[in-house]
């Protein structure tokens, strides 16, 4: 009985995404003393981009035949998949780096999808509560100069929800620059707020998947 969390800032020290997966677990941790985390970091532990392949074709190839590459790939695909479906509830960290999905993050989701557990036909994380807590160093919300320039979020979105058919809340913090990049301090105020709200929907969110689990 656990929860399992994925970070993946490369910035730990001063990771904003982090900081509110710290708020979602405090509130599972408060409700459930006796459940543990399992922790996946992939700043620390990045998943090898030749992994993905390597899993992918080791399906069409006789166990027998495998490479010692394919084999350990496929072995790493079934333990990124077992620590998803041993836990009762799952906290995902991940900023907006460069206007999409960082690659680490997208290395770790092909890996982990080719389980067959999880994979299209894969129902194993059915309805499983989850959060998603995601930040952006400007804004690209509607109106803004760079509306929709965001390609991680909704992303992130499609295959928790509807590919994993998570029980997905999203919570996202913009603005996370203001005070770091000179031009966005006219938006101090307002980033201010942003924090503020996306501290409370963490709290909110981590409440409401401990209730859930």
């Amino acid at each position: 009985m656990s929860l399992f969390r994925l970070d993946a800032s490369i910035l730990p020290a001063t990771s904003a995404s982090r900081a509110l997966g710290d708020i979602v677990e405090a509130e599972w941790t408060a409700a459930h003393p006796d459940r543990g985390v399992v922790r996946r970091d992939l700043a620390t532990a990045p998943i090898p981009a030749t992994a993905w392949p390597a899993a992918v074709t080791a399906k069409f190839t006789p166990e027998a035949d495998r490479s010692p590459e394919q084999v350990e790939a496929v072995a790493l695909a079934t333990r990124l998949a077992d620590e998803l479906i041993s836990a009762d509830a799952l906290l995902f960290t991940v900023p907006l780096y460069n206007f999409g999905v960082s690659q680490h993050v997208k290395t770790w989701f092909d890996l982990a999808y080719t389980d067959p557990r999880i994979d299209p036909q894969g129902t194993a994380l059915q309805g499983k509560p989850a959060v998603l807590a995601t930040v952006l160093g400007g804004n690209y919300g509607e109106g803004t100069p760079k509306e929709g320039w965001d390609h991680s979020t909704g992303w992130l979105e499609r295959v928790f929800a509807d590919v994993w058919g998570l029980d997905l809340r999203v919570v996202m913090r913009p603005f996370t620059l203001v005070g770091v990049n000179p031009a966005l301090d006219a938006f101090s105020d307002l980033a201010a707020d942003l924090k503020q709200q996306a501290e409370e929907s963490a709290r909110a969110h981590g409440r409401d998947i401990a209730s859930a689990a």
